[in-house]
């Protein structure tokens, strides 16, 4: 043996001889306590703690990859376009979906908790569930039971969590009309609760850390889902609409996601919340259970100190709207009554006793987080505690508030509840402050003070009057300059000062140039105060429709061309307290210049509603003015849709079918459903005809020698008439009998041109022999 060798397995067998008694000396000890006891019995293992980031356990690599792909093909379906009917008419298209969802569920199947508290597979089950159907939604939630207070703090399994109580919605109403999917019957498998009892269940194992739950930074956005699930009112789901079921972070974040929706054909939009949904009365029953827990477990103190905290306060603002729901905020010792400080207990004892203002309180209405809070109180506190709300925190200090970059919201929220009284008294303290809010460019208190006056038909002359004294607009003369100056809140003064006739131009080319100046801009708040005022009664709206009247017609195609002030121009179409002459008046305004207003992205939008609101002799006239400009409409990337609307080609061939057609459109719906336009140089635009539309006038076999030869004098003559050989009708709102008729009429044409067709042409070419008939 070589030498290396032995002095290899000397050095081997050193190690191992110490190493031996260590093991022994380690050993013994266990084997001494147990050496009394009986040989079955076995010590228990020490298990380790799982990891908090995966409770459950980790995913295995492979599971991960394939659920990678099930992600990167379910994103596919959910941007494709819809699915188009192209295929074979007994071939399901939804079937290839189905059996991958089967096989991606099939493999899901008793990994769950792994898969919800993955980073990556929690992404993907997110996606799936907006595609799952009644009884799989059953069955994933089943098997989730039992682990939803660890999977709802967790930070990947609580969007998870959340968004399974959001597409559950319309499973819980269907289940409440005594709609259920067919279950197959299986010895092997137990009985699968419903839905709706999941819920319950779900509720019930929440219930005893709901009040810890309430402060967790993941655990919050599901309990919102929960509540609102639990109990769908309006005012629910306008947090939904202001994006407060999520974080901005969380809300960022699942945008980068793509769009999450149903990947079948028949899929439906779970981005809304219908407010009108039914839901059994358990649901009601569980939401005011968390109500009540929360208040039974919790001080007046602790009750205060969630609403100035960022996670807690969104929550709070729900629970309250859901006490409010079920009638139990107006009673004492109630969680409004508790972050009111005990306002409704004092309204309950006496309603005449003269309050002082709370530190609290005055905080609220100044903190960014808070506010919220406190404009959910003042919209659904009772009547008699928001008059005392409005009296010792509001009123004398309205100047203040108002301009306040984070009082002003809460002060708008209120004006929608002032009465006549309070309005009235709310509009002389801010009578000399209003050029104040029009500067900080805060103007959500004039316009909601605008609404509350439209809306309870009182003191509209005095928000007017508080309009132009806000604009500087003193005088009669100068409300001509209204519409412009509060578009761009601007002052008369400091408006006529930069440059009155171009300011939307200016910014319009600025824009385009990537230097937009905000001063030249118009602004979103006056275009919204322009919006407010055209819903008031006849004789104070005039005073916006009658600026807009005195606007040249350059400035006001500029209006409507921008996507800001063109809302204005819709409004006024929509407002039902704009008189009709004036909107008529709008409309033949513009005739002449119909042409360059749709010549523009907006503008051709602005033209649409002009076109909509006309009646058939108003049609008429704008069509006409714009015959002249039909190969600008043409040329036009816009333009070209409205002239297709408007159809100048049937109008110019056919004018009583295009009057007929306008008059049946106008009247039979109330919309505007104008057929298909006509090419406006049939000559130059040549189409392959539909066999149900057109009718073909060359003859079915010519050859190609033929073809090749140039066309005579009468073929010219036809073509120029026809267009391309092709004779194309429009395309009534009757049905088929129009279009026969429309092709009768011209009969004879088409003999006179087929008896031309099959005449042998004298080109002077080559002769050809004729076949007999």
């Amino acid at each position: 043996m070589p030498n290396e060798n032995r002095k290899r397995g000397k050095k081997h067998k050193k190690t191992q001889e110490p190493s031996q008694p260590s093991c022994d000396t380690n050993q013994a000890p266990q084997n001494t306590e147990y050496h009394n006891r009986p040989s079955w019995i076995v010590p228990a293992q020490e298990l380790e703690e799982p990891h908090p980031e995966a409770p459950f356990g980790y995913v295995d690599p492979d599971i991960k990859a394939y659920f990678r792909t099930v992600d990167d093909q379910i994103r596919t379906w959910q941007q494709e376009r819809p699915y188009e009917e192209d295929q074979a008419a007994d071939l399901d298209p939804n079937e290839a979906k189905r059996m991958f969802l089967v096989a991606a569920l099939s493999e899901m199947s008793e990994k769950e908790k792994q898969l919800a508290t993955d980073p990556d597979c929690s992404v993907v089950l997110e996606r799936m569930a907006h595609s799952m159907d009644d009884f799989v939604r059953r069955v994933f939630l089943d098997s989730l039971s039992g682990s939803y207070e660890a999977l709802v703090k967790h930070r990947f399994a609580s969007h998870v969590c959340q968004t399974l109580f959001t597409v559950a919605a319309d499973t819980v109403s269907r289940e409440t009309k005594g709609i259920y999917p067919s279950v197959a019957d299986s010895k092997d498998k137990g009985e699968l609760r419903t839905l709706t009892r999941l819920i319950l269940d779900i509720c019930e194992e929440l219930t005893p850390a709901f009040t810890s739950l309430v402060m967790d930074p993941f655990a919050s956005h599901v309990l919102r889902a929960l509540l609102l699930l639990l109990s769908p009112t309006s005012s629910a789901a306008s947090h939904k609409a202001q994006s407060n079921m999520r974080s901005k972070k969380s809300s960022a974040w699942k945008a980068r996601q793509g769009t999450m929706k149903s990947v079948f054909a028949d899929n439906k939009s779970y981005n809304h919340v219908d407010s009108t949904r039914a839901v059994p009365n358990e649901f009601h029953e569980a939401a005011i259970r968390f109500v009540r827990v929360l208040k039974s477990e919790l001080s007046d103190n602790e009750v205060r100190a969630l609403a100035a905290n960022k996670v807690a306060s969104p929550l709070l603002q729900v629970i309250l709207e859901v006490e409010a729901d079920h009638g139990e905020s107006s009673l004492s010792d109630s969680l409004m009554d508790h972050v009111l400080v005990g306002i409704i207990t004092i309204c309950h004892r006496n309603p005449d006793e003269q309050l002082e203002a709370s530190d609290y309180l005055v905080t609220l209405l100044r903190d960014p987080t808070s506010s919220h809070l406190l404009e959910t109180m003042v919209s659904r506190c009772p009547d008699l505690a928001f008059t005392m709300l409005w009296a010792t925190y509001f009123r004398g200090k309205l100047a203040r508030l108002a301009t306040h970059p984070v009082a002003n919201f809460v002060v708008a929220k209120a004006a929608e509840r002032l009465n006549p009284t309070q309005l009235k008294g709310a509009l002389e303290e801010l009578a000399s402050s209003w050029n104040k809010v029009v500067g900080s460019a805060r103007t959500g208190v004039l316009r909601a003070m605008i609404d509350r006056a439209c809306t309870l038909r009182a003191h509209e002359k005095d928000i007017c009057q508080a309009v132009c004294n806000a604009f500087e607009l003193f005088q009669p003369k100068d409300r001509s300059h209204l519409v412009s100056c509060i578009l761009v809140l601007k002052p008369l003064r400091e408006y006529i000062a930069t440059g009155s006739t171009k300011y939307i131009e200016d910014a319009q080319q600025s824009s385009k140039k990537g230097k937009a100046d905000d001063s030249k801009e118009p602004k979103v708040q006056g275009a919204l105060i322009l919006q407010s005022l055209l819903r008031l009664n006849e004789p104070h709206c005039m005073m916006v429709t009658d600026s807009i009247k005195s606007l040249p017609t350059e400035d006001l195609i500029l209006l409507s061309q921008n996507p800001i002030s063109s809302r204005v121009i819709d409004v006024l179409f929509d407002s039902e307290t704009v008189p009709f002459k004036v909107k008529r008046a709008l409309v033949m305004s513009l005739i002449g210049h119909y042409h360059t207003l749709v010549d523009d992205r907006i503008g051709s939008r602005v033209g649409d509603r002009c076109w909509a609101f006309a009646d058939p002799y108003l049609r008429e006239k704008i069509a006409r003015s714009l015959i002249v400009h039909e190969q600008f409409l043409a040329a036009s990337y816009f333009g070209k849709f409205f002239a297709r609307n408007i159809n100048l080609y049937l109008l110019q061939r056919r004018p009583d079918e295009w009057r007929e057609l306008q008059s049946q459109s106008k009247s039979s719906t109330g919309k505007t459903t104008s057929p298909p336009a006509l090419p406006s140089a049939p000559s130059a635009i040549v189409q392959r005809p539909d066999s149900d539309d057109t009718e073909i006038s060359r003859p079915s076999k010519t050859s190609k020698k033929r073809r090749s030869r140039p066309e005579d004098e009468i073929d010219a003559v036809f073509n120029a008439s026809l267009g391309a050989k092709v004779k194309r009708t429009a395309v009534s709102v009757t049905g088929g009998s129009d279009k026969l008729a429309v092709q009768k009429s011209d009969q004879d044409l088409q003999d006179v041109l087929g008896a031309i067709r099959a005449a042998p042409s004298d080109d002077g070419g080559r002769g050809k022999r004729q076949r007999k008939s």
